[in-house]
């Protein structure tokens, strides 16, 4: 017994300096994610991020004249909440995304869109314009307010769809009590956008994207026993979400691509230069337009035919 007890006065000091070490590694741990202050925090402000069909749409050739269109809404119409416990009244897609859509159409160069959404603020400040007009000095010059300019398309549609959880998976290893978990999620979301003659009423063009929205998660940890009776466990992650606005702004933006491709194929618009209809800008999305309503077996043959048509096209 008195070996036994020599014995484990000698490991004590041992253990405790472990224990003291182990106390001070949690606390270091603990300081480092509360207590830092966060980077992004301080950043100015800077303009919404491009996705790759923004800079598809600033690519486009320039028309022969530009398009009057009028936007009346574009609304959320899948009826989608996020899930609890976040917020089950909060919708899963931004309710802006007129605004994305009004921006997409100025941004492509093709399009001047018209206040209508606020029409009935704007008429309300047309009519205070009028109204100062006989109270001005009689030597003062009359105020002239222009009419409105009247549309010749209406762009409508809306967000039509938003699947949640439409591939997920993860892949985990541990060896030696060291570890690594992934997971991954993929969701979907769905825009339709349509053009309309307001003289006839007849829909122009109709066309519909669909993006797909990542998410994943990255997790290491450590496992170990320092010791007979203490156990060191770490353990850290990293999550990645696409932001939901994005994936809605990149789908406009290639749908309103899509729009102008069908209308100069149609007919409905002209190009400024004939010869810009051999751009790759417009032959890769009218590629795209053209395969979608071709079998997978045959869609290559028909890119390999479009591909030889534009080659005859530029050589003659």
């Amino acid at each position: 017994m008195n070996a036994q007890a020599h014995h484990a006065r000698a490991l004590a000091p041992l253990r405790k300096g472990t224990k003291i070490s182990l106390a001070l590694l949690c606390l270091a741990l603990a300081a480092c994610a509360p207590l830092q202050k966060p980077v992004e925090v301080a950043n100015q402000a800077e303009l919404t991020p491009a996705t790759p069909s923004t800079h598809d749409l600033f690519k486009l050739p320039p028309p022969k004249g530009k398009i009057v269109v009028a936007v009346y809404g574009f609304r959320d119409q899948t009826g989608q909440y996020k899930a609890a416990p976040d917020s089950s009244f909060s919708t899963a897609v931004t309710q802006g995304a007129a605004a994305m859509l009004i921006k997409a159409l100025k941004d492509s160069g093709w399009f001047t869109p018209v206040e209508r959404e606020s029409l009935q603020e704007l008429l309300t400040e047309r009519r205070i314009v009028r109204a100062l007009d006989g109270s001005q000095d009689k030597d003062a010059p009359a105020i002239q307010i222009p009419p409105l300019v009247p549309a010749s398309i209406l762009i409508d549609g809306g967000v039509i769809a938003y699947e949640s959880n439409v591939r997920t998976g993860g892949l985990g290893a541990r060896f030696l009590g060291v570890g690594l978990s992934t997971q991954y999620r993929v969701d979907q979301i769905t825009i339709a956008l349509r053009s309309v003659d307001i003289r006839s009423g007849q829909i122009l063009q109709s066309v519909s994207t669909t993006k797909t929205i990542f998410s994943y998660e990255v997790r290491p940890s450590v496992f170990k026993f320092v010791n007979f009776k203490d156990l060191l466990e770490i353990e850290g992650g990293l999550t990645r979400n696409e932001p939901a606005q994005l994936a809605v702004k990149e789908a406009i933006e290639s749908a309103v691509i899509y729009l102008t491709v069908k209308g100069l194929k149609d007919g409905q618009w002209t190009l400024q230069n004939e010869t810009d209809w051999n751009l790759p800008i417009i032959q890769d999305y009218l590629r795209e337009e053209t395969n979608y309503s071709v079998p997978i077996q045959t869609a290559e043959a028909v890119t390999n035919a479009a591909s030889t048509t534009s080659d005859f096209t530029q050589t003659q």
